[in-house]
């Protein structure tokens, strides 16, 4: 029998779009990769990061099944009643309207107390969970049993990618190195727009999306994850679509495509960055002392998505929505916590990692 793969599972921030990622999570924990790969770390931003935090919970408390507890916050998070739904319906038609020129707006920083009054009055009568993320976040993951185990080493490591606002260097709050804290993921998910900056220990935080979305290549440092833990292959749950098929022109369609850069371009640095890595260690540029020293024995294999040369064989496809999906899919939809949008992004999702999953069996037959 061969030794089991090391691999880490990097997923992509999106908001409600993650919904994807949940399903993907899913169908990977159901199909029992544990009986053939490795799970060794797993890191996520913003929506990403929720996604990831739940699954590292459900394997640090060996729950069965692991996906029930994030089913059950994605259920939670779902609008639910005709309050919720009416005043999710609101939101986004709204924003849509804004976005396409077609409604005025007036911007307030959402510390402002004039939006958070209206908001409340807005949000009377829905659930806590619904209208409070926080509150959401306590509900799904035990934030004080996480603060007793203190730095966790067993595996999987849980990696948040986050933006320090106030020295603009990238973040990541690694289980290994400290407790997980609720802010750590609210931080993450801090949309400037959206959330205020999120405080921590005298710095404040924004989005994920303005540092790593996901970390990557923090995953291959030792220092970061631990030698034992350098995953051989790194598993991408991608949100962002890659390629737009028109040139968009149509004030929405700008926003929908810039929003879509602004969430790749940290993730093609990265993967590029891994590439050149790669590319070194296939011609022997590093020495062999520096490579006992990180304990890398071999290249990390990447998403074929973003390869120069797809021949090389370090390359595996990612999980990615299809196409037709994508094209269904605006920067509105991020925000649409409706249960038609959350469950055909979730479904969507499953298929993905079950496809996914019989290409790797086939490479690794």
């Amino acid at each position: 029998m061969r030794p089991k793969t090391k691999i880490a599972i990097a997923c992509q921030g999106g908001g409600s779009q993650t919904a994807f990622t949940a399903g993907a999570l899913k169908a990977l924990c159901e199909e029992r990769i544990s009986d053939e790969f490795e799970l060794v770390s797993i890191s996520g931003t913003s929506g990403g990061a929720v996604c990831a935090a739940l699954i590292w919970f459900a394997f640090e408390k060996s729950e069965n099944p692991l996906w029930g507890r994030l089913l059950e916050f994605w259920k939670d998070n779902t609008a639910q009643g005709w309050l919720e739904q009416a005043f999710n319906q609101f939101v986004v038609s709204s924003l849509r309207l804004v976005n396409m020129g077609r409604l005025l707006t007036m911007q307030l920083s959402p510390s402002s107390p004039l939006l958070q009054s209206v908001v409340g009055i807005a949000t009377m009568g829905q659930r806590e969970s619904f209208r409070n993320f926080r509150s959401l976040l306590e509900a799904h993951l035990d934030f004080e049993e996480i603060a007793s185990w203190g730095p966790r080493k067993a595996r999987p490591i849980l990696m948040i990618g986050a933006a320090n606002v106030t020295t603009g260097k990238l973040t990541k709050f690694i289980s290994r190195q400290q407790p997980i804290r609720v802010e750590h993921i609210l931080a993450s998910c801090a949309v400037p727009n959206l959330f205020p900056a999120v405080q921590i220990d005298g710095d404040a935080y924004w989005d994920g999306l303005f540092s790593d979305n996901p970390p990557i290549q923090e995953l291959i440092r030792p220092a970061s994850v631990g030698r034992e833990n350098v995953p051989e292959e790194i598993w991408l749950i991608k949100i962002n679509p890659t390629r737009c098929e028109r040139i968009p022109e149509r004030p929405d369609d700008i926003v929908d495509r810039r929003n879509q850069l602004e969430g790749n371009i940290s993730l093609f640095h990265q993967l590029r960055h891994l590439e050149m890595l790669n590319d070194m260690l296939l011609g022997n540029a590093l020495q062999p002392e520096f490579r006992a020293q990180a304990d890398i024995k071999e290249p990390i294999r990447l998403p074929k998505s973003f390869s120069t040369d797809p021949d090389k064989s370090y390359h595996i496809p990612c999980m990615e929505m299809a196409t037709d999906l994508q094209a269904t899919l605006d920067f509105e939809s991020k925000l649409d916590r409706s249960a038609t949008n959350i469950d055909r992004l979730m479904e969507a999702g499953e298929e993905s990692a079950r496809h996914f999953l019989k290409e790797r069996r086939k490479v690794l037959a």
